[in-house]
């Protein structure tokens, strides 16, 4: 499905409902301010409740830090970016998705809203429990932070330049993803995956297009005042 032209300013409306429209929008103080306490709170549980030891909770907490990075490169690649003749799962990959490669400059949509990131999460927390059992309180806190750096890198990729220099192939890649080629260039706090799977850019020859990359992130004064 081919996206619209890209956006330098505005947000797109998906819902004519106001209330609906409001549920499709969010901080990225509240999303953190929802999980961090239930990552703090299912980890007691299971140090403190199930007397599980402090080593294996770790391990198994880096775990479901690792296993997001492969849950986000798949998700964005074969749900975010799904094709389909139909007009209907067109509409949910717009609402998903599409929006942001229309609008990058959104802020308020990079962040999965509260009340469907809660359903969401819900319904991981369950699947991760059916398989793991009493591990998959210290799995799913890891998995929940990888989900909370990833949308923050996601907003850092979009608001500002790359803090170090390790750093820039992760923001190449997202821009390249953005302004040159949809079907590259997958991850977003990690391109691991994308090495693995053949979706990297060849960023030794791909040159940074200056006046495409500002169309995509925030504009200065922006910025300032967020």
């Amino acid at each position: 499905m081919k996206r619209p032209k890209v956006h330098n300013s505005g947000q797109a409306r998906l819902f004519t409902n106001r209330y609906l429209e409001m549920l499709t929008k969010g901080h990225p103080l509240v999303i953190w301010g929802m999980y961090i306490p239930l990552i703090g709170y299912l980890l007691y549980r299971v140090v403190v409740m199930y007397e599980i030891s402090r080593g294996k909770v770790s391990v198994i907490f880096l775990g479901g830090m690792v296993f997001w990075t492969f849950f986000e490169y798949m998700a964005h690649r074969f749900l975010f970016h799904l094709h389909s003749e139909r007009r209907f799962w067109q509409r949910i990959g717009y609402i998903m998705h599409g929006n942001h490669h229309e609008f990058p400059k959104d802020k308020t949509r990079l962040f999965m809203p509260p009340v469907p990131s809660l359903l969401l999460s819900t319904t991981i927390f369950g699947v991760c429990y059916l398989v793991l059992g009493t591990y998959a309180l210290a799995f799913f806190p890891g998995f929940l932070l990888g989900y909370l750096l990833y949308a923050s890198m996601h907003y850092a990729i979009h608001a500002w330049e790359p803090p170090f220099r390790f750093m820039q192939p992760l923001w190449r890649n997202h821009h390249l993803h953005h302004y040159r080629n949809e079907e590259l260039g997958f991850g977003v706090s990690s391109t691991v995956w994308d090495r693995i799977f053949g979706t990297m850019f060849d960023l030794r020859k791909e040159k940074e297009d200056p006046q495409k990359k500002k169309a995509i992130l925030f504009d200065k004064k922006e910025k300032e005042t967020t």
